[in-house]
C-alpha cells in the first residue's frame, strides 16, 4: 500500500490549526453569572440553578460580533440576578440585575470598572431546564432580550474604551434590541417610561445631548489610565477633562442615567487617581464632582484628604 505522506502532513497541520482557529474565534465574553433567590419562598429552587447555568452558557458561548477574540482578550463581566418574586405555575420571575464589566489598564495589573449598573425592573418567564435561544433580528423572549441588550452594551462600552467610537456597531445592535422589545409590551424598554430603564441607558450613550459620554470612555481609559504608566500627570490631565465633560453633560441633561453610571463606576477610582495630584487640581475636581453628586460628600472628601 502506497502511503501518501503529503496527505498525512496536511491532515496533521489541519488538526493543529483547528484549535488555533477556535482560539482566534473565541466568544467575546467571560461572564460570571449569579442568581440569588433567597427572598423567594419555595421548597424547590432547582429552577434557579438551571436558570444560572442557562444564562452563563448563553452569555459565554454566543458569538456576539464578527471580531476575532483570543481567550485572554475576553471581556470580563458579571451579571448578578436577585429574584424577589416567582410564580411556580407560570414561571414568571421578577427582581433586579446588577451589571458589571471591567477592562485591564495598559501595562499594569490593575483592572478598571467600565459598567456598574443596577437594573431594578427585571421581569421574564423561565421554566426549569428551558434552553435560551439567540436570535439577532427577533425577540424570542424577554429574558434573552435583556441578555442581548446588556451583552451588546458591555461590548460597545469596552470597544469605545480602546478606540474612539469603536463601539458604534454594537450600540446599533443594542438599539435594535430595544426597538424589538418596545413593541412587545414588556416593562423596562419604553422610552420616557423610566429615567433608568434600558431605553434610558441606551439614550445616555446615543442621544446628541449626552453623546459626550462616549468620548469620555475613550479619553478616560485610553488617553487617561492607559497613559499613566508613561506619564501620570498627562494621564490624569485627560481624566480631569473627562470630569469637566461630565459636568457639561449634566448641564444639558441633568436627569440622564449616564451621570449616575459614571459615578457608580468611577467615583472610588478617582480618589486614587488624584492621590498625588496638586492641591489646586484636587480642589478643582472635588468642586466639580460635589456639584454633581452632593450626597456623596463623604466619599468625595477623600480626594482632598489624600497626601501628595
Amino acid at each position: 500500500m502506497k502511503i501518501n505522506f503529503k496527505s498525512i502532513v496536511a491532515a496533521l497541520l489541519l488538526l493543529v490549526a483547528l484549535p488555533l482557529a477556535a482560539q482566534d474565534q473565541a466568544c467575546e465574553l467571560n461572564c460570571d453569572v449569579d442568581v440569588n433567590a433567597e427572598q423567594v419562598q419555595s421548597a424547590n429552587k432547582n429552577v434557579f440553578q438551571t436558570l444560572k447555568e442557562a444564562i452563563s452558557d448563553y452569555m459565554n458561548t454566543t458569538k456576539w460580533t464578527d471580531a476575532q477574540f483570543s481567550t485572554n482578550e475576553k471581556i470580563q463581566c458579571r451579571l448578578f440576578f436577585t429574584i424577589t418574586e416567582w410564580d411556580d405555575g407560570t414561571g414568571k420571575m421578577s427582581g433586579n440585575l446588577q451589571i458589571q464589566s471591567m477592562r485591564p489598564v495598559y501595562n499594569s495589573s490593575y483592572t478598571t470598572t467600565l459598567i456598574n449598573f443596577k437594573d431594578n425592573k427585571i421581569e421574564f418567564t423561565y421554566q426549569e431546564n428551558e434552553p435560551l435561544v439567540f436570535a439577532e433580528q427577533e425577540m424570542v423572549s424577554n429574558l434573552t432580550a435583556i441578555l442581548n441588550f446588556y451583552a451588546y452594551l458591555i461590548i460597545a462600552v469596552d470597544f469605545d474604551s480602546f478606540g474612539s467610537h469603536a463601539g458604534d456597531p454594537y450600540f446599533e445592535k443594542a438599539a435594535t434590541v430595544v426597538r424589538l422589545a418596545q413593541s412587545s409590551g414588556e416593562s423596562g424598554w419604553k422610552a420616557f417610561e423610566d429615567t433608568k430603564n434600558r431605553s434610558a441607558v441606551l439614550s445616555a450613550f446615543t442621544d446628541k445631548a449626552t453623546s459626550p459620554l462616549r468620548d469620555i470612555l475613550y479619553d478616560y481609559h485610553r488617553q487617561g489610565l492607559d497613559q499613566m504608566v508613561v506619564s501620570v500627570d498627562k494621564g490624569r490631565a485627560s481624566i480631569t477633562k473627562c470630569v469637566e465633560t461630565i459636568a457639561t453633560v449634566h448641564e444639558a441633561a441633568p436627569m440622564s442615567v449616564g451621570i449616575s453610571m459614571f459615578k457608580d463606576a468611577k467615583l472610588d477610582e478617582l480618589v486614587n487617581v488624584y492621590s498625588k495630584a496638586g492641591t489646586a487640581e484636587k480642589e478643582k475636581v472635588y468642586d466639580i464632582l460635589y456639584d454633581l453628586y452632593p450626597t456623596e460628600q463623604t466619599r468625595l472628601a477623600k480626594i482632598k484628604e489624600t497626601s501628595n
